[in-house]
């Protein structure tokens, strides 16, 4: 069976005001899906860097919402890692 994990930046401090939110870096997500694999001996199929908007807008659900807005004025686009694997069947 296909499945796949995410391996998003987490938001270290949420916007305020005039203040944008800032997030973990990219390495740090990489870092994660590393230890991930390697702890839990995963059979990869494919890695791919997804790039979304607004993923952290409190009206969506994040990298598994299937449509995403762009409405806003700016949007932000969030780019994550996608692990593709097998899984037990």
């Amino acid at each position: 069976m296909l499945r796949h994990q995410d391996f998003v930046p987490r938001m270290v401090t949420p916007s305020i005001l005039f203040q944008p939110a800032t997030f973990e870096t990219f390495e740090e997500s990489l870092a994660e899906a590393n230890h991930w694999i390697k702890e839990n001996e995963i059979q990869v199929v494919n890695i791919e860097t997804v790039v979304l908007p607004n993923i952290w807008n409190r009206w969506e659900d994040g990298t598994h919402d299937p449509a995403l807005g762009t409405g806003e004025s700016p949007a932000h686009w969030h780019q994550f890692i996608r692990v593709w694997y097998r899984a037990g069947e």
